[in-house]
């Protein structure tokens, strides 16, 4: 088999020509419309936003940083404008039930001209009401009515005089009724003269005083109907009277709202309101003239005009178009509305003018985007949002009722009717838990937007990733960058990504490396952002984060932590980890060893012993048995134990990367061949000794040849990496050079056999058609030692036996 060279330098990144691009610099570029790379995602939104169904809301998933927010604001506000401008809404007093405020709807614009003419109204109406009541014709028609009832009054009680005379009695009239005193010879009698008076005549003063009583009886009656009369007329006075101060206004209102039968109800109901109440308004001047000695006293009726004020709880007035609202606080009241309170003395109160709208009431007739991980954060809230979605209406509650708890007031605001369309942005795992655990999401997001992280590298996508950079600069106004600079972006978002042939779609991440970069041309006092500001940015940025891996490069360097990069040993080698810190990935190279030995335990994993290894790498050592076995053991049994171990590791391993490593180890173990410590090995391996890809390539390789740089280059330093992962890589600059100079290199491997002869120097062996394997060659070497354990084992309980019989 042909010993696999290292790759040539060409393949170690794919490089931009910047004399491919057709432009000098970046502010000859137009600025770059719409969202790039995302043609599926793009795809979906204009599906879900066409189809107003019940139950097509939108959740957009996708990495963080890829525009998911800024595409769905922008694209969705040029839509929005060319949509129905949804109407106003008004909350009033409602007069049938004052729990309940009723919510009135208004095109666009009027619900503001209302709340104008109801201030207006009130106004004239405290004023036109008390001047009314204060004219001359108001006091004259009333001073006619009263006389005319007095007059039939003292017509009845002259009437009642002559009667009672007639039978022998004086009537006496006071404020607490009519008395009638007996009169004999001319004259009235005191009690105890009439106490004197012999029984009979006093028999017939009770006679004559009964028909008398019954007299006074029928009198007092119609003057009560006359009263009562002259009451009706002085109140149906008053209405006429009130009803030419205010009818003008409330009927050239009901004219100007003539087309809103619900408007024209409550207006009725507020001129009848005001007829009922009119003591209220003639009072109302009174209490403004004898104000409270003490200013802040307040009392807890209000003024009698305040039912009569609009809560304008929507203007849409200076909206074009449906309303597009962005949040990132969709706490249950932000969301719903509230009802505020005022504290009056140690008690809460409240009424329909205290009614806040919510994100719902501002975004209805339009779009509402939230971040889903803000929702979800309150279960309140998220509770809230499906709720109004299943119900299409916008019900303002107290959150202690929803719980259960006891409120401070009983008004529940009409609900208002919700026509909605709610975009969540989230992530892919947010996506699949809700669509898993929660019923009611699969109900009401049926569309999914999702994007990718990564776009084909091509020449249209990079020319767009050149008008990207030209927008930001204009938006930003920050320096242009030139064709390097450019080329440099699309370089590294390749390497974002960790494939040559895609670019990354994280488009947050690449607008932090065009602000840095700008920042570095400028301090450089160049007026365009070249390659090597770009590559200024790019190192500043990982030197202001990796303090944990130069830490770790000085334990390697002092010796604290071992590994070799130099000589041969048997049964160990360097495999290579990543390190994630969050903002910044290295590469980490850790030695790994194997011992094998005769025993029936076969390989033996350390790390899994002590349960420090994660399932994926447990999976990756339990390959290796099969591997084995498939390879080695067809004509003899497996008697083998193997161990093996990640040396001066603590903090435990996961993933199958290094499972070609630990092959490798144990395979030289077993061959007694000693492996080149000179050269790293990442990959995994599968039962059939196919190397896999594995990822972090890039940080890996660079992580080991930042070891070899701090203890010197000598040209027999490398990395042995799956073939697969040739298109992943986009190596830095130093790397590449010292590749170039032949101080380094990096090999690409198919199969276990090519990569044990990279690292041993020796020929694998191809198997011959007898089974065995060319004498010398490793898989020779395996095999052999494989089959003295089968036969030492198999001897070893032979004898045992024998022995025993012997005694016996």
């Amino acid at each position: 088999m042909p010993q696999v060279s290292g790759l040539p330098v060409n393949m170690l990144r794919k490089e931009c020509d910047p004399s491919s691009f057709t432009f000098n610099d970046t502010s000859e570029l137009q600025s770059l419309e719409g969202i790039i790379g995302q043609e599926r995602a793009v795809r979906a939104m204009t599906f879900g936003l066409k189809i107003n169904t019940r139950g097509y809301n939108i959740f957009m998933s996708g990495m963080t940083g890829t525009g998911k927010t800024s595409y769905a604001v922008n694209y969705i506000k040029k839509i929005a404008k060319n949509c129905k401008t949804p109407d106003d809404w008004c909350y009033v007093f409602n007069f049938e039930n004052p729990n309940q405020p009723k919510a009135i709807n208004l095109p666009a614009g009027l619900g503001k001209v209302f709340k104008k003419d109801m201030e207006d109204f009130i106004k004239v109406l405290q004023l036109e009401i008390s001047r009314a009541f204060d004219s001359e014709d108001y006091e004259r028609e009333k001073a006619s009515i009263a006389n005319e009832y007095q007059e039939k009054k003292s017509q009845l009680l002259e009437l009642l005089n002559k009667d009672a005379e007639k039978q022998g009695f004086k009537v006496k009239t006071t404020n607490a009724g009519i008395y009638f005193l007996p009169v004999i010879e001319g004259k009235t009698i005191t009690e105890e003269e009439y106490g004197e008076l012999d029984e009979k005549v006093k028999q017939e003063i009770t006679e004559r005083s009964n028909i008398v009583q019954l007299e006074t009886l029928e009198i007092i009656r119609k003057i009560k109907n006359i009263e009562k009369e002259a009451e009706e007329r002085v109140a149906e006075w008053e209405n006429k009277i009130a009803l030419f101060a205010v009818g003008m206004q409330i009927n050239d209102m009901k004219e100007k709202y003539k087309d809103y039968k619900e408007l024209v109800k409550y207006l009725e109901q507020v001129q009848e309101d005001i007829l009922k109440n009119l003591d209220d308004f003639r009072d109302e001047e009174y209490s403004e003239d004898h104000q409270f000695i003490i200013p802040w006293i307040k009392g807890n009726e209000g003024s009698p005009t305040d039912k009569y004020k609009v809560n304008l709880l929507v203007d849409n007035s200076g909206l074009e178009g449906a309303p597009v609202i962005v949040d990132f606080n969709p706490t249950y009241y932000n969301l719903l509305g509230k009802l505020e309170y005022e504290n009056e003395f140690g008690t809460m109160t409240t009424d329909f003018t205290m009614i806040k709208a919510g994100l719902f009431h501002q975004a209805n007739g339009g779009y509402l985007i939230l971040q889903a991980k803000d929702v979800l954060s309150n279960v309140q809230s998220w509770e809230a949002l499906k709720r109004a979605l299943k119900t299409r209406q916008i019900a303002i509650e107290n959150m202690k009722e929803q719980m259960g708890l006891v409120t401070v007031s009983t008004l529940k605001p009409e609900p208002i009717p919700l026509q909605i369309k709610v975009i969540l942005v989230g992530s892919e795992y947010l996506h699949q838990l809700l669509y898993e655990f929660d019923e009611d999401f699969k109900k009401l997001f049926k569309i999914k937007v999702d994007f990718d992280e990564e776009m084909d590298r091509n020449e249209d996508n990079t020319l767009k990733l050149a008008q990207f950079i030209s927008s930001f600069c204009r938006r930003e106004n920050a320096p242009h960058f030139d064709r390097t600079g450019v080329a440099k972006v699309v370089e590294y978002s390749s390497r974002m990504v960790g494939n040559q042939n895609k670019l990354s779609t994280r488009f947050n991440d690449i607008v932090e490396i065009l602000c840095e970069s700008a920042a570095w041309a400028e301090i450089d006092g160049s007026s365009l952002v070249k390659a090597e500001h770009v590559n200024k940015a790019i190192q500043e940025k990982i030197y202001r984060s990796n303090k944990y891996d130069n830490k770790l490069l000085e334990l390697l360097k002092d010796g604290t932590i071992i590994l070799d990069t130099e000589g041969e040993v048997v049964g160990q080698i360097n495999g290579l980890t990543v390190l994630d810190m969050g903002d910044y990935c290295f590469g980490k190279p850790s030695r790994i060893t194997a011992n094998t030995f005769m025993g029936e335990k076969g390989i033996v994993n350390i790390e899994r012993e002590v349960e420090m290894s994660g399932t994926s790498h447990t999976k990756g050592v339990l390959i290796l048995s099969g591997y084995i076995g498939q390879k080695y053991a067809q004509d003899i049994p497996l008697s083998l134990t193997a161990s093996l171990c990640f040396e001066q590791l603590y903090s435990g391993v996961d993933g199958d990367s290094a499972s070609s490593a630990e092959l490798y180890a144990i395979l030289s173990s077993l061959a007694e061949v000693p492996i080149k410590q000179s050269i790293a090995v990442t990959g995994s391996v599968n039962q059939k000794g196919e190397i896999q890809p594995i990822g972090g390539v890039n940080e890996k390789i660079e992580g080991f040849f930042g070891l070899c740089k701090a203890r010197g280059l000598d040209g027999r330093h490398g990395v042995i990496i799956p073939h697969q992962n040739v298109r992943n890589l986009a190596l830095n600059d130093e790397v590449i050079e010292a590749v170039k100079e032949g101080k380094f290199h990096i090999y690409a491997v198919k199969t276990i056999d090519e990569g044990i002869e990279i690292l041993t120097g020796k020929s694998a062996g191809e198997k011959r058609e007898d089974g065995t394997y060319p004498e010398g060659t490793i898989n020779y070497l395996v095999y052999e030692k494989l089959k003295k354990y089968a036969r030492t084992v198999a001897g070893f309980g032979k004898d045992e036996k024998d022995s025993k019989k012997d005694s016996e």
